[in-house]
Order: structure tokens, then sequence, then C-alpha cells
């Protein structure tokens, strides 16, 4: 099939610019899409526009990479717009009821277009559509583009993520020969471990926009609440064998999306398919790219009031030219052309159509605030005393959702942890969070106990309500809570004297409990935890407690040491007097176990999921503050074995578990003292290679019975309805939990887990601690395929098994999962400071 280009002309008048504007083209000194731009090179091509035509492009930095690159954002308009550019962004506000002035906004105001490119650094045609595209914006030559202009500002961030592209781009520039090689199986098709798709921590930012856990997202989101634009486009590529897919989206999309966000969804796709038709381009829509999971760039902008849609070309792995299977070579031109096709038509679209966009935005915000959806007006979240409430503070915060603090008060509401209305207790400290207020959608998502779909066949997970995400319990009211206040409650002092402690106790009951130890072992003090609870004076403390005695630790200034830490860490300390305790074993007891400094390693690698590995990564160097030596499979089994004595197996594939003598080799490792923490698939590959762990059969038909069985009479246009029956996209499941374990400590008797596989195990036998196991009954919400949801029963899926002096422990569920599964982070704290001790 011929393949066409897009020539400008489809779009506007071609007229000869002015002189000192450039093209890309001119700029770069070659055609856009035939060699890679790095980063740096955009970010000059965008300060280029930004001095050559100030009155109507303004660029400003809003943030940095985590290595440190600029993330830029350029606002395009008409002169006489970006006269007025700042009253333009607040009055956008006024109009989403986002301001705290009382000023009445204008509906007659400009329709504001956000295109967002290359949020996955190997999907690289985007970045450069960009360049295409603002240059077309920002020609004052253009008499058409200068007519959208009038009634629509446009904005640009070319680069979300900056690290991950310039990771491919360098990578693929040294592999690149003189001439391109379109064959597939070619070394420049075949990008290395891990791939430039996420960032430097390997995470996937587009699913992180609603929790924020990369300071990229931070930064964008922080950006985007100040604007809260009409229209926003993710711009993405698909596999190279794959055509241009554009709006409308798939199903499900969430029963909260308005009739307006999905009917605009359609206009902007027959717009963009009648000059797709033009050139003869394929395309599909309406397959395979839902709106559901609450964190993607086209799901957060249409929960928070815009039109949000994600493009997606193909072209992963195709660098400058790929034959795909239709027998075409697919360029980098061609997939730039098309990108540039898309952004163009959905702001000629809204232009077409700003007064109802703006319109039809005011009216979002005004029924978000007048009559939000949902079976709930308000939520309480229970303080339980630990840092989990501090922390979905600050997600809500970074969200712009309007909380506060509740008044005592008799309440009922529907319980999330037992799913029943029942009269509860408001108390100082618990948080309100009131649903008339322009974020509603947003939170009724993020908040809701059960996902309703209405499709199960998504694209990515299917739960993710806060409540057990973070553990915190919380009751959905049927009204709105009047009675509360934006003051702090005030902490209750500390008794005794910090100078005349004989220890220190830390309460080991959330996240900051864990960096204040990771702080503290790097002071190189000794730190004790109680293993059973205790009580001094008139305060008691649970499993877990740390304690730092000025007896073991002779000679160093022990009060300076320990508050740096608290400080460091944000963790409550408690001087005690006495290592006589009024309740329990005192501080000399055996019971009170020494914590020695783990030496920790990390796999990473071909065969190791970058994203496991990532969020991990990103846990202890940014979160928990511990050092984590990241090595190759090789090298540990070859020399780490002698310098470590804890190994992290984050999700993947590990061929040495199938070779007897390596995975001997890591048997006596640990039998000699060594400790494994295995997660998702490395339990899986364990439980196969003879470690003790068994996976648990499902109700397997008996053989006799197979050849009667007409279920395997299949039709093949339902073979992807059938497939789900054993589908397990992301689900909750409530997990009972022994929490006399080390492992369970600073739990109360339950857990929450989001489960992505059917995977489930035998309960440990001799020599093995069934830590957290499923019972019948203990599906929470989300999808999961009938046959799958059927199997998950009476089986384990958080265990420790002891071998010889060393240990193995078993966390089948990602207990970090993207960061926002905030609940697990003491588990994994616990998997390798406590267990073991």
């Amino acid at each position: 099939m011929k393949r066409f280009f897009l020539s400008v002309g489809t779009f506007l008048t071609v007229s000869v610019a002015m002189a000192q504007l450039q093209s890309p083209e001119q700029f770069m000194g070659y055609k856009i899409g035939t060699r890679y731009t790095p980063h740096y090179r955009i970010v000059q091509y965008f300060q280029h526009l930004a001095k050559e035509a100030p009155s109507q492009v303004r660029l400003e930095q809003y943030g940095e990479s985590t290595e440190g690159r600029p993330l830029l954002l350029a606002t395009i308009g008409s002169a006489e717009n970006m006269k007025n550019v700042e009253q333009v962004r607040l009055n956008n506000l006024r109009l989403a009821n986002a301001t705290r002035d009382r000023m009445a906004p204008n509906e007659n105001a400009p329709a504001i277009v956000w295109l967002s490119y290359n949020v996955h650094g190997n999907e690289t045609s985007s970045s450069e559509a960009a360049m295409l595209t603002a240059y077309e914006l920002a020609n004052p030559a253009n008499t058409r583009s200068q007519e959208w202009l009038k009634n629509t500002v446009v904005l640009i961030d070319p680069c979300l993520n900056p690290d991950g592209r310039d990771r491919y781009v360098s990578w693929y520039t040294t592999v690149l020969g003189k001439n391109i090689n379109p064959q597939p199986l070619a070394r420049e098709h075949r990008e290395p471990w891990p791939g430039g798709r996420s960032n430097h921590y390997n995470f996937d930012l587009n699913r992180d926009w609603a929790w924020q856990s990369q300071v990229e997202s931070r930064a964008r989101i922080k950006k985007y609440n100040t604007w809260l634009p009409h229209v926003h486009v993710d711009f993405h590529e698909q596999g190279f064998n794959e055509p241009y897919y554009f709006a409308p989206a798939a199903e499900p999309i969430h029963e909260v999306i308005t009739k307006w966000q999905r009917d605009f969804q359609t206009m902007i796709g027959k717009n963009h398919a009648k000059y797709f038709d033009k050139e003869g381009w394929l395309y599909f829509t309406k397959e395979r790219f839902d709106l559901l999971y609450p964190s993607y760039g086209d799901t957060y902008p249409t929960y928070s009031g815009s039109i949000g849609m994600t493009y997606e070309q193909g072209g992963i792995r195709a660098g400058l030219g790929i034959i795909n299977e239709d027998g075409d070579t697919l360029t980098l031109v061609d997939r730039a052309m098309h990108h540039f096709t898309t952004g163009v038509s959905t702001v000629e679209i809204t232009s077409q159509n700003a007064a109802r966009v703006v319109r039809e935005f005011r009216s979002y915000f005004n029924n978000a605030i007048n009559s939000p959806a949902g079976e709930f007006k308000s939520w309480v979240v229970k303080n339980d005393g630990t840092d989990r409430v501090t922390r979905l503070k600050t997600l809500l915060d970074q969200n712009d959702v309007d909380w506060s603090y509740a008044n005592p008060a008799n309440l009922t509401g529907v319980n999330y942890f037992t799913g029943k209305q029942e009269a509860f207790k408001a108390e100082t400290g618990d948080i309100v969070i009131n649903n008339n207020q322009p974020k509603s959608n947003f939170i009724k998502v993020l908040f809701e106990r059960k996902t309703k779909l209405t499709d199960s066949a998504t694209y990515d997970i299917t739960a993710w309500s806060i409540p057990f995400a973070y553990g915190l319990n919380s009751y959905g009211l049927a009204n709105y809570m009047t009675a509360t206040t934006k003051t702090a409650p005030v902490a209750a002092p500390s008794a005794g004297s910090m100078a005349n402690a004989y220890a220190y106790a830390i309460k080991w009951d959330g996240l900051n409990s864990a960096k204040f130890l990771a702080s503290a072992l790097q002071k190189n003090l000794k730190v004790r935890y109680a293993e059973q609870p205790f009580t001094s004076g008139t305060t008691s403390f649970e499993k877990g407690t740390l304690l730092v005695t000025k007896a073991a630790n002779t000679g160093k200034p022990v009060q300076q040491l320990v508050e740096e830490s608290a400080q460091q860490a944000g963790a409550a300390v408690f001087p005690i007097v006495s290592g006589f305790v009024d309740k329990g074993f005192d501080f000399g007891s055996d019971r009170v176990r020494v914590i020695n400094a783990p030496k920790v390693a990390m796999l990473a690698g071909d065969g190791v999921s970058s994203l496991g590995m990532g969020e991990l990564w990103h846990f202890f160097d940014t979160q928990l503050g511990y050092p984590v030596t990241i090595t190759s499979a090789a090298d540990f089994l070859r020399d780490g074995m002698n310098q470590f004595n804890v190994l992290i197996l984050p999700d993947g594939n590990y061929d040495f578990f199938g070779k007897k003598e390596t995975n001997d080799a890591l048997k006596d490792w640990v039998r000699r003292g060594g400790k494994i923490i295995a997660i998702e698939n490395a339990v899986a590959q364990m439980a196969r290679a003879d470690w003790g762990i068994k996976l648990k059969d499902g109700d397997a038909k008996k053989e006799e019975d197979k050849s009667e069985d007409y279920s395997l009479l299949k039709k093949y246009e339902d073979r992807e309805r059938d497939w789900l029956k054993n589908s397990m996209p992301g689900s909750i499941f409530k997990v009972e939990l022994d929490h006399s374990h080390p492992l369970g400590f600073g739990y109360p008797d339950f857990y929450f887990s989001l489960k992505q596989d059917g995977n489930i195990y035998e309960f440990l036998k001799d020599g093995g601690w069934n830590v957290g196991v499923i019972k019948k009954d203990n599906y929470i919400s989300g999808f999961a395929g009938s046959e799958i949801k059927g199997k998950l029963k009476d089986g384990l899926l958080i265990g420790a098994q002891d071998m010889g002096r060393g240990q193995v422990i078993y966390l089948a569920d990602n207990p970090i999962f993207r960061s926002f599964w905030e609940n697990g982070k003491l588990l994994i704290s616990n998997a390798v400071f406590l267990v073991g001790q």
C-alpha cells in the first residue's frame, strides 16, 4: 500500500513565513522524522519560537525531570489573547468554580486545548510532531491557524518524559548504521532492558497522573490544575503493526463521564477521520483504549472536567523505519505526520465549537458542585494514628481536593471495610471530604468501593479504592458534613524528658517508622524491636515498637542521633525512663530483638520487570532512604552471595530457578543465613523449583470428564470474552493476616491486597508461616474472571519460610504497586528489617 504524506496545505493556505521564525526543518537542518531529535534540541526549538514570536508564544519551565532535564509548557494564542493570558487562565478557573475569589466568570472566553507529548520515552514520534504542530500554530503567516487562535488557546507540553526519550534516542543513535535497516529483527529494533518507555526510576508516567509518585507527575499536575483545560490529548504509540487510534474511546467508560464528553469525542474523531480518509490512512476507534482507571493521561483530565483523549500511532520499536506485517515500511516521518494531523485537527474542531465547549465546561462544574454523582455526599476517613493519614492528605492536596477535619459527632454511614451501614463516631483528627466541590467526579472515582463496569474487557486495573489502598477505614455518608474545621488537632506533648531517658521508643505503625529505622541504622545506632506489646507508664506500645537504649549505644550522642532521625522521618519519639516495663517483657528480654542492618541487593536486567524493579528502587531510594544495591543475577550468583544477606526478586522471569546448580547454590546461601524476598511471578517460579511453596490447583476437571465437556466448544468470535473468564486485571481481595508474625507487625488482623493474577498457593507446612491467607468470600472490588475468582480461596498469598539460618519471604502480590498502594509499604519494610532478626 502506498504511503501518502499530509501536506501543510491540507489545513491552511501556504504563505511565506516571517524570515526570523524558522520551521522545525529550517531550525534543525533536516526534515523532521529523518533523524531523531534529542531533547535538548527540542527545548532549543521551543525557545526559538518563544523568542521570535513573543506576541503569540509564551514558554515556561514548570519543573525538571529526575535527571535534571527541563519540563516545558508552551502557551500559544492570538496576540490579543496572549496580552491577557493570565486573565484567560484565571477566568477559566472561575468557570470551574476553582478560585477563592467571588468574581463572576465570563463565558465569552477562549476554549483551552492542552496537547501532551511523549509520556512514554520510546514512543518517540509525538515530540517530533509537537514541533510541527507548534510551528503551524505560531506562524503568523498561516491564516487558518491564526483564525483558530482568536477563540482558542493551545498549551503544548513537548515531552513529558525527557529522561526516557533521551535514553531511547541515545541508544538508537549508537546502533544505527549509515542507512536504516527496516527488518524487524535488526538490532536497531531490539531495544535493550529497561527500554526508554519509563522514566528514570522505571515508572510508567502514564499511570501516575493521580498518584503523583514521580517528580515529573507532581510538577505537571500542579501546572495542569492551574489551567484545567477544556480538551486534553495524550499522544502515544502502540505496536508498529497497528494502525492509528483516536477517539471515541472504548468501553468501559465510567458512569461519571458526561454525555457531552462522549459526544465531543465523537465529533473530534469524525474530524480526524475526514483527513485520514482523504490520505488513505488506516485507523480505528472505540476499541481497546477505555476510560476507567483514573490515573491515565486521558482519564485524569476527563474526571477533572476536560475532554480527555488518547491518540495512538503504531510505531513502538520502529526507529526511523520498519517493515510492518503488511509489507509497508512505516517511517518516523509517517508517524510524526499522523500525530501532527490529529493535533491540528483537535485545535480546529475545538475552535469551531469553542462557544459550546466553554458553555459545557461551565455546566460540568456547576453540576459537580450542585449535583455531584454517586451514592455518597461525603466521606469520613478515620485517623488510625499512623502516618497513612498524613500521606492521604498529601495526595488530596496534590490533586486540589478540598478536605477538612471532623468535629466529634455521632453519624451513620457505609463502613468500607465491612460494606455495611453502621453507626460510628467521627473524632478529632478524622478527615472529612464533602463531594460538592469542583473535583467531585474525581473524588467519587477514587473512593468508589465497588467499580461499576459497563464492559469487563479493560485496559488496566479495575480497582483502586483509596480506603483499601491506604488501609484506612472510611465511611460513605448520604449527607454533607457541615461541622468541620480547617484547624489541625494539636498533638499531645511527649511525656518525659528526652535528656533523662533510659531508652527511646518509636511505634512501628507506618512508613515513617521504617524511615526512622533506615536512618538510625545508617547512623550506626543499635536498634531493637519488641516482639510483644508492652506498657511503660501510661503509654501502651504494640508489637514491632523500635527501641534505642543508651546502654547499647555507649559513646554515641544518642539523643541527638535519635532526634535527627525522627525529624528526617517525621516519626514521634517516646522517651522511656526505665527498662522495667509495667506490662509485657522488659527491654533486656530475648523477646526484645536486636535489628542488624541488612545488606540488601535487588536483581535487575533481562527477565526482570523493569516497572516492578523500578517501584522498589524508587521506594528504597526516595521514600525509605535505605541503600539497595541493584545488580544482575549473574553478578549476584558469582560475587554477591558473599556481600549481601538480603536478596529482593522483583516480578520477572528468572532462568536460574530452572538450573539445578544455581538453584541449589541459592538455597545454600539462604541456609547460611540469607533472606530472599520474592514478589509476584518470582514466587510462582520458586513454587515450580521445589522451594517448599506450591501453587494451589483450581477445580480442575477429572480426566474422564474432559471428553464430554461441551464448554470446550467455543465460538471464534467470542475468543476475547472467553479469555476474560481467567482474567484478573487488578482486583482487591481481603487477606486475613497473622499480625503476631513480624511480617504482619503494624497491621490489624487483615490486609487488602491488589491482585493481578490468579496465583494462589498451598498453605506452608513445617518451617513455614502462613502470614496472609485468603479464605472464602474475601473478594472486595474490581473485575475478576468467573473461573479465576472461584479459585481464589483457602490459600496463601503472604508467607515466611524458615530455611536453615535463613528465610524466604513470599509476597504473591506487589505490595507497593505503582507506589500508590500505600498500605503495603510497611509490609515490604517488615520483610527487609524485622523478619529473621
